[in-house]
Order: structure tokens, then sequence, then C-alpha cells
């Protein structure tokens, strides 16, 4: 899809990131160029900031939200990270060739805010925390299960840049097990559904894609079957051409329940 760009900046520094009229961010770049953008005029390439793709932070895990998914899935993890297969199975989510898992970022994903998407879903899933560059030269920190509140919506304000996702140590240590269903065999993510137990017993149930926005509950210790109905009942179950509400609901009840059990076992 061709662009009405009349200009393309590489952002070198933090003083580079002001936007002229016009201007937006570019990361990877396959959705700005997979569709129309009326009004965009301009391009503020921001992997040219040389940050690192994913680095040890203490005990945990910075991502830059420039990290590539192909970089992410390719990073060599601590063996205590015994949560890192989520990775593999969120990249694999996407259903992107090798062309564009290349060429798409982590934050590039994440900032989108579409339900199915499987970065958000993964960085959701392990308690990440969004570092977020503020115009006025600050930052601020916010969870990226709150980050994206709707489809194509988040909290990101104008002028505000994705800086890095900081995954803290106690989710990448913890017993992870994962389930994703699509309405068609290639298919977009119609839910996805993350159970995590870490160390002193707290399980965490995620579930995205088939909600508007990443919706978490945790429990003191693994939950009855109740307790999970209970959890489900009365969420706001997302309504598109990839499931309809009443189906993604049966279904994310069932890998609810299925990913508990394998926790359990």
């Amino acid at each position: 899809m061709d662009l009405a760009v009349e200009s393309l900046r590489a952002a070198r520094t933090r003083s580079d990131l002001h936007l002229a009229p016009g201007e937006r961010y570019l990361a990877g770049g396959t959705w700005w160029f997979s569709e129309p953008q009326p009004g965009v005029t301009g391009l503020v390439d921001l992997t040219t900031l040389g940050w690192e793709p994913a680095e040890r932070a203490g005990d945990g895990l910075r991502i830059a939200a420039t990290c590539t998914v192909e970089q992410l899935g390719a990073h060599a993890p601590d063996p205590a990270w015994t949560a890192w297969p989520l990775v593999g199975a969120c990249v694999d989510a996407l259903l992107m060739s090798f062309k564009v898992q290349a060429q798409a970022t982590v934050g590039g994903n994440v900032a989108l805010g579409l339900p199915a998407g499987a970065m958000t879903s993964l960085l959701a899933a392990l308690d990440a925390v969004a570092v977020v560059w503020t115009p006025d030269g600050g930052e601020r920190r916010e969870a990226v299960a709150d980050l994206v509140v709707g489809p194509g919506v988040t909290t990101l304000a104008p002028g505000e840049v994705l800086r890095a996702f900081d995954v803290p140590a106690h989710a990448l240590r913890s017993r992870a097990a994962v389930r994703q269903i699509s309405l068609t065999a290639v298919g977009r993510s119609a839910s996805l559904v993350v159970a995590r137990q870490d160390a002193d017993g707290t399980v965490t149930l995620t579930v995205t894609a088939a909600t508007p926005h990443p919706v978490q509950h945790r429990f003191a210790a693994m939950p009855t079957s109740v307790q999970v109905d209970g959890v489900l009942t009365g969420l706001e179950w997302y309504d598109d051409l990839h499931g309809a509400p009443d189906w993604r609901r049966a279904v994310t009840t069932l890998l609810a329940h299925e990913v508990l059990a394998e926790l359990a076992a």
C-alpha cells in the first residue's frame, strides 16, 4: 500500500522524536504499509535509535519496543526462565511469514492495541510493564495489561513513545500454560488464554483476543472450576468476523479450564 508520505526522518536522539504536523512514528512498518493512512505525510523512524533488542535487567528482561518478533523469538533465555515457551507460542500465534517477523516490532504490535495482538497477550500474561517516554522528557510506567483499553485504543497520549517492556523475574520463572484458537485453520486469534503459577502459589489467568482488551485475574491458589466460571461470567466478548461473542465465550471457558488443569497436573 502506497502512502502519501513526503518525508522520512531517522531518529538518532530523543530530541528527534518531536512530531511535526502529519508525522507519525515508524517502527517495523508492517501495519503502516498494509492499508491507507489518510493524513499521514511524514514518518519518524524509531529503529535508528539503536536500542538493544533484548537484554537482562537485573533478574528480569528488558525488551526494546523496536525489538522485532524474530529477534525476540531467537533470544537465548536464562535456563531458570521456565515460562519462556510462552514466547514461541505467542510468536506463532501471529501467523506471519518469516519476512514479516523480521520486520514487525514488539512495540508496534502493542501500540496498535488490536485484541488479537499476540505480543500484547505475551507481555500482559508475563506482568510486563511498559516504559513510556513522555514529550516533556520524562517517562512513565504502566502495566501492559492496562495499556490496551479497547480495539485499536491505548492509553498512549500524543507524542508518547514506547521505549521498552520490563518483564519481571517472578513471571519468567513461573510455570505457565497457553492455549490459542482461531475460527479458521490459519486465521487470526479468536481467543488466547494463559495461566501462570508463581513460586508463591499465586495463579494468574490472562485472556486476550476474545475480549476487547486484556483481562487478567489473580487467585491466591489454584482456583476451582466454579471460581473460574465466575470470573469469566459477565466479561465483554469481542465481536468481529473472526468469531461471534457467544462462541468466543464458550471456547475461552474451555481453554481456561484446560490451561489451569495443565498447571494443576
